[in-house]
């Protein structure tokens, strides 16, 4: 059901990959009718924030808001003309870091907001929560980890071994990807940039990218393009979740689990190698075509590669259920409540293991996603987590095996037009990633260059969701509640 707007400004409501003229998104100079419409939308439980930035024009700063609605499949966008240096707060738990990186990269005020730090600016004196209490100490780790993890700083405050509080402070990976994105003029740059921005989700986001810059060209994917895309995002899928698996036996002195986990990872890693020349499917997907082709020799191959990776990952995943020494570990451990996991606006996977229901292939069809089951937990612990990508892996085959059944032998071509994105326009595109929803936005000029493009990695959300996991737990859990997020840094810090 549609929801009913008692604001004086209306929403313009898009599909999911859709381009509208830029001139078509309502805006007004009164920051208390966007703010009524924005609490208004966001008070509908279907209803969350996918994004909200910033959008400068001719020496003008609009806000652009993107609420997306579940029931219906679409998404609200609305903007806000700002007419001075100062920004003030919506007071929603779930805005504040998109309000954090305007003002930050605006160089505004932000007014009246509940944690007015810097988000991605790395400093000595960044202003870490202090108490004073003489039985409270602090712990920093990072910036620089042992091993190959990428660099961001845990700063915890402890009460013996029980952690208080911690505050994560991330930035250091700065790669200007959003503005390399609009400077970059040849096609297969972007794409490039597109596949890197996190390179676990070379999948996702590249499927992210296509969609939103043949949705700006009028051009619509043939059979064998969105085939090739679904099933290279359930690879991605498998791939991931199955390391994090071995991870997090092995954070929990589980070797059986690490190692067979890691075993079984490999061969799906090193099929996707053998499809598209990448293990973590780069150059897989580009934009109007499919680089490398699926042909029968590789549905043969899936098929066989599966059948035998099910039955060791269904064994292990259920050894793990009734082993009561990692249980231990995993149960009752870095819990999210589902109240906290919607104040946040958690997203993918850890916002399913906290009782919400948040599945853009479902919600927001894209590809071949069809409505299905999703896994949904309610404890929220690391436990939760854990089943989730249990879980996902094992209908993740069930996807692929049905694609492979009704694959498009004969169909492969390529695109031998050539499109140009319209002019003075936006486009959105959403997608469910491993690690939960990614959206890319793309703002066209007058000429149909690539004016803005903005993108928000689903650990923009869950790295709050971390923060709050570890209260009350033990110094040495943090490792284990680290590791059942598995967030991006440099997602985050673009």
């Amino acid at each position: 059901m549609l929801p009913l707007y008692y604001s004086d400004m209306k929403p313009l409501s898009i599909k999911n990959l859709q381009t509208v003229a830029f001139s078509q998104i309502p805006s007004t100079e009164d920051y208390s009718e966007f703010s009524a419409l924005v609490h208004e939308l966001m008070a509908i439980e279907s209803c969350h924030c996918v994004n909200y930035f910033a959008y400068k024009k001719n020496d003008a700063l609009r806000l652009i808001m993107c609420i997306a609605n579940d029931d219906s499949a679409s998404i609200e966008v609305f903007g806000f003309s700002l007419n001075d240096d100062k920004l003030e707060s919506l007071q929603i738990e779930a805005c504040n870091r998109f309000e954090r990186e305007i003002a930050e990269n605006f160089d505004l005020s932000l007014l009246n907001h509940s944690w007015p730090k810097p988000l991605r600016t790395t400093s000595d004196d960044y202003p870490f929560y202090r108490d004073e209490d003489e039985e409270i100490h602090e712990v920093g780790v990072g910036p620089i980890h042992a091993g190959i993890i990428e660099p961001g700083h845990f700063r915890f405050t402890c009460k013996g071994e029980k952690i208080l509080n911690l505050e994560i402070m991330l930035g250091y990976q700065h790669r200007g990807v959003e503005k390399l994105m609009v400077e970059k003029l040849m096609l297969s740059q972007k794409a490039m940039l597109a596949e890197s921005v996190a390179a676990d989700s070379a999948v996702s986001n590249s499927v992210a990218f296509a969609g939103v810059w043949e949705s700006l060209c009028g051009f619509t994917a043939r059979k064998e393009l969105l085939y090739a895309r679904t099933l290279a995002c359930e690879l991605e899928r498998i791939a991931i979740h199955t390391g994090d698996l071995s991870a997090i036996c092995g954070d929990v002195a589980y070797q059986l689990g690490n190692a067979v986990y890691g075993r079984l990872r490999t061969p799906v890693i090193n099929f996707i190698q053998k499809w598209c020349g990448n293990r973590l499917g780069k150059t897989a997907v580009r934009p109007f075509e499919t680089p490398y082709p699926f042909t029968l020799e590789l549905v043969t191959d899936l098929r066989v590669i599966l059948a035998a990776f099910e039955k060791d990952f269904v064994e292990m995943s259920q050894k793990i259920r009734r082993f009561p020494s990692v249980l231990s570990r995993l149960e009752r451990t870095g819990i999210v409540t589902t109240e906290q996991a919607e104040a946040i606006g958690a997203v993918g996977m850890a916002g399913r293991a906290s009782g919400i229901y948040r599945d853009i292939r479902r919600s927001h069809p894209y590809l071949l996603y069809q409505a299905g089951n999703t896994a949904v937990k309610h404890h929220g612990d690391v436990y939760a987590r854990t089943q989730i990508r249990m879980e996902e892996v094992v209908a993740s085959i069930g996807i692929i095996r049905s694609l492979l059944d009704s694959w498009p032998y004969n169909e492969y071509s390529h695109a031998k037009e050539n499109y140009s994105p319209a002019a003075d326009s936006f486009a959105l595109g959403l997608v469910e990633g491993w690690r939960g929803e990614a959206c890319h936005v793309a703002i066209t000029d007058e000429a149909g260059r690539l004016a803005l493009y903005k993108y928000k990695d689903p650990s923009f959300h869950n790295w709050t969701a971390l923060e709050l996991a570890v209260r009350n737990n033990e110094i040495s859990d943090f490792p284990i509640c680290n590791k059942s997020f598995n967030l991006s840094y440099c997602g985050h810090d673009l």
